[in-house]
């Protein structure tokens, strides 16, 4: 096991606010609830300062971070303009102090059978938040795609750097598999063909009733898209 790294972070959690990023679940283009967390990194021991002063003027005011971000436009192109805005507000806010800047979107109803949808960018100072990799999060899926039996899936997309955002979400087929292995390697397999601009899948597959003293039984696959040329 392998010991954390030294790190100051300034953060704020899911801010709630609603804008246009594009199509709905619907596939309309309208408002929806949006969820934006930011993570300031910032340069080692920075925090030593006003953790010795006691003085929250010698930090990074995460009051001004959230209101920076609560005051954003409500309308973009699409997910990846809004990221790229937020990411512009923190370097702003932060200046020198910061070293990268961690940006992740929720989109609780833009999956409907999904507890959640997120789009994660971490952007380096000095880069373009559009030309980093990005993470992409379906979670809490519930289908019954195990005949008599509910599961919840969770789907992780790694995006290469530089590439346009992947249509998501896709459609998993609502077929009926016997076993969590056949059925999770038949999305990671799909997941991973379904773009050039996908790099890797993780999927995870959970049967929450199938055991009576567990939580849930599962079943995890992470495959990169050359495993499947």
């Amino acid at each position: 096991m392998s010991l954390p790294t030294t790190t100051d972070v300034v953060l704020v959690e899911t801010i709630q606010l609603t804008a246009n990023i594009g199509a709905d679940c619907w596939g309309r283009p309208r408002e929806q609830i949006v969820s934006i967390t930011v993570h300031l990194h910032l340069k080692p021991s920075f925090l030593e300062i006003s953790g010795q002063s006691d003085n929250v003027i010698d930090s990074i005011h995460y009051g001004h971070l959230t209101k920076a971000v609560s005051a954003l436009s409500e309308s973009y192109a699409d997910v990846r303009a809004l990221v790229h805005e937020v990411t512009q507000k923190a370097f702003a806010l932060a200046g020198e102090n910061v070293d990268a800047v961690r940006v992740v979107i929720g989109l609780p109803k833009q999956i409907l059978l999904a507890n959640d949808f997120e789009v994660e960018v971490i952007t380096p100072r000095g880069k373009d938040s559009l030309q980093q990799a990005a993470r992409l999060s379906v979670k809490d899926l519930v289908m019954p795609v195990l005949i008599g039996q509910k599961v919840i899936t969770n789907i992780t997309f790694y995006e290469k750097s530089g590439m346009h955002q992947v249509d998501y979400p896709a459609e998993i087929e609502n077929t009926a598999y016997l076993t969590l292995e056949k059925f999770v390697l038949h999305i990671v397999r799909n997941s991973c063909l379904a773009s050039d601009a996908i790099e890797a899948v993780t999927i995870r597959s959970q049967k929450p009733s199938a055991l009576s003293f567990a939580h849930s039984s599962g079943v995890e696959i992470t495959r990169y898209r050359d495993a499947f040329r």
